[in-house]
């Protein structure tokens, strides 16, 4: 088998949620060495349920796992000297938290001039909104995306999905990458920044491209249609057994569709022979498109629609996903024994290099669970700095506990 892509390259991970932990799971899938740093009480998605969520769980897998309490001079000292012969540190705290600790990017570069400080923000710095702490629903409602889903005539919802923290974890590990590319040319590393709201904002270019087009004049939520009102046909269609999306994208894709309905009489009609000429008419076609879908259920639908190469597509439920035979195919949702959970599923990397080998999957770590074999492997602490090192992160642990009953720890509350 061949190599990985990012063999030797080390990282040490700071993040916490999902935006930084799965900019790390990318690398770990490259082949980077993915230590998580944990602090005491670690990552507060672990804490979601009683004992540890399935999101971190898929997250996480792959890593090791310490645990050092940065608040300690200590842990600041062990952290420092674990940086020395790291590659890359990623983190996702709010801005200015990682100085305010004494660990940023010019204490990272005093002590490893190679070092990559990758940051994963909720909004861009400068700006007004720089240490504004950001939670994924917060970031899409500052972005225009809650406002540009559901229907028009009802109150805007947040998308599905948590779209601006995992749009935010890959740009930041794209950053990294082309970071560790220009170290190659430079050999100095440097601190990089992705903020949540920037990554988010390109995935509204057909909304923006409406807005912009229309002189503000569109709706802003347009429900399954396309989100600048630009294309016809594109919706969700009832079906006998659930709903289809269909997408022409282009003239010929019509013509297709026609036959399919069997509806000469809509192919002819010069008026409807682009797609300007049926945006016009988008609710005359979405009628004659739903009085066919209705009566056949989405496979049936699915299977004429792709036998005459039309793009379209059966709307899956979750648990459908997670039995897609195209995604175990491409091992996306792989399982793993895990020692606490018993199988688990774990994700997969959308990344596919031909010259870099797949990832072994493998269970995320326990909170600590490497944190003796790391330390002892890679700073040479013998057993009694090991035991003080546990003893201070046992005694951090309560104390954040207490804190976590009688006070938020905003500085934890960034991002996801």
């Amino acid at each position: 088998m061949p190599g990985r892509a990012l063999d030797g390259v080390v990282v040490l991970e700071l993040g916490h949620v999902y935006m930084g932990p799965y900019c790390g799971l990318l690398l770990a899938h490259l082949g980077a060495e993915v230590i998580k740093v944990e602090s005491p009480s670690g990552d507060s998605v672990r804490r979601r349920r009683t004992g540890d969520s399935y999101p971190f769980l898929m997250l996480n897998a792959g890593k090791r796992g310490i645990r050092l309490d940065l608040k300690a001079e200590r842990g600041r000292e062990v952290f420092l000297r674990l940086v020395e012969g790291a590659d890359v540190v990623v983190e996702n705290y709010r801005s200015g938290v990682l100085a305010r600790l004494g660990l940023g990017f010019e204490a990272l570069r005093d002590v490893n001039p190679r070092v990559i400080l990758a940051s994963g923000r909720g909004f861009a710095t400068p700006g007004p909104n720089a240490h504004v702490a950001a939670m994924d629903v917060t970031v899409q409602a500052m972005t225009g995306v809650i406002a540009s889903t559901g229907f028009p005539d009802q109150q805007p919802v947040k998308a599905g999905i948590a779209a601006a923290d995992f749009l935010g974890g890959t740009h930041l590990a794209a950053a990294v990458l082309a970071a560790l590319f220009q170290r190659e040319r430079t050999g100095t590393g440097q601190a990089i920044e992705v903020a949540m709201q920037d990554a988010l904002l390109p995935a509204l270019a057909s909304n923006l491209g409406g807005y912009f087009e229309s002189a503000g004049a569109l709706p802003e939520r347009t429900g399954n249609r396309h989100g600048g009102l630009a294309l016809c046909p594109y919706n969700v269609y009832t079906a006998a057994d659930g709903w289809v999306a269909i997408c022409c994208t282009a003239d010929r894709h019509w013509l297709a569709l026609c036959g399919v309905l069997g509806r000469e009489d809509l192919a002819r009609d010069p008026a409807l022979a682009d797609n300007p000429g049926r945006v016009a008419r988008m609710d005359e076609v979405d009628r004659a498109i739903e009085a066919w879908t209705c009566r056949r259920t989405r496979a049936e639908c699915s299977g004429q629609f792709h036998r005459a190469g039309i793009p379209a597509a059966p709307v899956l439920g979750l648990k459908e996903v997670v039995e897609d035979p195209q995604l175990e195919a491409g091992g996306m949702l792989s399982v793993v024994e895990h020692p606490g959970r018993g199988p688990v599923r774990v994700l997969g990397s959308p990344l596919r290099l031909s010259a870099s080998a797949p990832l072994r999957p493998a269970p995320a770590p326990a909170l600590g669970q490497d944190t003796r074999q790391v330390l002892a492997s890679r700073l040479g602490l013998g057993e009694s700095e090991l035991d003080e090192l546990s003893e201070l992160g046992s005694s951090s642990q309560t104390r954040s506990r207490a804190a976590d009953v009688t006070a938020p720890r905003p500085e934890r509350c960034c991002q996801g």
